[in-house]
């Protein structure tokens, strides 16, 4: 450590080398200087400090009296972690800041939406034999090196434009190969009609921040993603259930919604859908549009990559049978690729694209360029294909085995969704058992899973729990089954549970 501000009050009858005791004494103490930190050389904080290098040297021996810190010959002084030190006899009294007070009204929203989920966690599951809690990719597959030498290559050609400040609407030729991309599944869109954000939560952001005001409806499919229901809650708006069927959210319900509450926006995830692995059918895709477009209120779709998709028929955004330009399509590199990439990518008319833009530009300026460049590179060179269709196999295999392993285990009273895409499916327990209630019994199983509630707008779902596959090693998944089947089952034989204490999972 080359120096440090200690603040020092030369009107104060305290001596100096005092003050500079109890400052570093203090910083110890609230664990700002960690056990082994070496302090500064007398010297350096002598002259930062406009003080005499002997009151720097009085304050160090004081505090190795003191056993704060421990001096070596040669070496220097070193600071003593507060867990060593002794307790000091007259601690500073403080007022903290009522900082919940200072929140703002869609900030204490937000905190209340995550404390609800952090009470239904079931906390570390790197202790569970078998997790069915994490919604996301398995990072054993990734390709890294392929990646990295991407990456380099990038860098060394285009570091030193890509590492300055680059234009918010997103790199030129990943737009471009986007545009062609997205064609394979029948959306048709002009590199002038993607902006590229940091993932698709970032899209829900902007999207909620330039149609949302307080106050305002919005319409959502149920079950649906946890997170944009809490990016749209955020925003002071009111949430709207339309319940899915098999075939997909009810244009029925939406219908009346509209014409009772005239909600500002639709938001689902028509294929691949999470938590339940389902997609909607084309004919109910465009019956929702056309209902939708009487509305005038937009589709927020978003878009799970139609590559990852194990059904008998192939998956068909929304935005590819929109022929009134009332959807809102919101695509990330999250799922198929890395999540910690955050790119991810919107496509709408071009008036809406402005707007976005401009909220953008106001959240961060812009997303990652050489990230972006990287990617591009990356699927042009048909990395991302081969990733995709080697992954794709990979999930479908285990769906298999999750879902005969269902089939096989499970109460006939048990039910679950066939997943047709996606990373996960929805299990519905027989009556009287709560999902949350059970999780604790399960961990003590060694499994874990994510209760339904968060999923649902109307904090229903309570006999519903998602099971999300794609992190699981195909040779764990039964094995998971099993010890769910066997907790199931020994609740089943108890007489109903108190369902105080509910559990959900940081979801994905």
């Amino acid at each position: 450590m080359a120096t440090l501000h200690v603040p020092l009050d030369r009107g104060k009858p305290l001596a100096l080398a005092k003050q500079i005791q109890g400052h570093l004494e203090r910083l110890i103490r609230e664990g700002h200087l960690g056990d082994g930190v070496k302090l500064p050389a007398t010297r350096e904080l002598a002259k930062s400090l406009g003080v005499n290098r002997a009151t720097v040297a009085l304050a160090y021996e004081e505090m190795v009296a003191a056993g704060h810190a421990r001096a070596h010959v040669g070496q220097g002084t070193f600071v003593v972690g507060a867990a060593a030190a002794p307790k000091a006899s007259e601690p500073r009294a403080r007022t903290p800041i009522n900082w919940t007070g200072l929140l703002s009204r869609s900030a204490r929203i937000a905190a209340a939406e995550e404390d609800r989920w952090r009470r239904m966690s079931p906390g570390d599951t790197d202790r569970v034999a078998v997790s069915f809690a994490g919604g996301m990719p398995d990072s054993e597959l990734f390709p890294t090196e392929a990646f990295r030498q991407v990456l380099n290559r990038v860098l060394r050609e285009e570091g030193d434009v890509l590492l300055q400040y680059y234009p918010a609407r997103g790199y030129p030729p990943l737009r471009q190969y986007l545009a062609r991309y997205l064609l394979r599944f029948g959306v048709e869109a002009t590199p002038d009609e993607i902006l590229i954000v940091n993932g698709s939560q970032q899209g829900f952001d902007l999207v909620a921040r330039t149609f949302l005001d307080p106050g305002d409806f919005a319409a959502v499919e149920q079950p649906t993603y946890p997170r944009a229901l809490q990016v749209f809650r955020g925003a002071g708006a009111q949430l709207l259930a339309v319940p899915w069927a098999r075939e997909g959210p009810r244009p029925d319900v939406l219908e009346r919604l509209l014409e009772r509450h005239r909600p500002k926006l639709f938001y689902c995830q028509p294929n691949c859908h999470n938590p339940t692995g389902l997609s909607l059918t084309p004919e109910t895709g465009r019956r929702l549009l056309a209902v939708a477009a009487r509305g005038e209120v937009p589709v927020v779709e978003d878009g799970f990559d139609p590559s990852l998709y194990y059904g008998r028929r192939p998956a068909t955004p929304l935005k590819a049978l929109d022929g009134d330009g009332v959807v809102i399509y919101i695509g990330t590199f999250s799922k198929i690729l890395f999540p910690g990439l955050r790119l991810g990518w919107v496509v709408a008319a071009a008036p809406v694209i402005e707007r976005l833009l401009g909220a953008k530009q106001l959240a961060d300026l812009h997303t990652s360029a050489l990230l972006q460049a990287a990617v591009q590179r990356f699927c042009e060179r048909r990395l991302l294909d081969r990733h995709a269709s080697r992954v794709a196999a990979e999930y479908g295999h285990r769906r298999t085995i999750l879902v005969e392993a269902l089939r096989r285990r499970m109460p006939d009273s048990v039910t679950w969704t066939e997943a047709e895409g996606g990373f996960s499916l929805l299990v519905t327990l027989p009556a009287g058992l709560d999902a949350a209630a059970l999780l604790p019994a399960a961990i003590a199983r060694g499994v874990a899973f994510t209760p339904g509630r968060p999923f649902f707008v109307d904090d229903g779902g309570e006999r519903t729990l998602r099971l999300s596959f794609s992190a699981v090693p195909a040779r764990r998944i039964d094995d998971g089954v099993r010890r769910l089947a066997d907790t199931i089952k020994a609740a089943m034989k108890r007489p109903r549970a108190s369902t105080g204490d509910r559990a959900a999972v940081p979801v994905v």
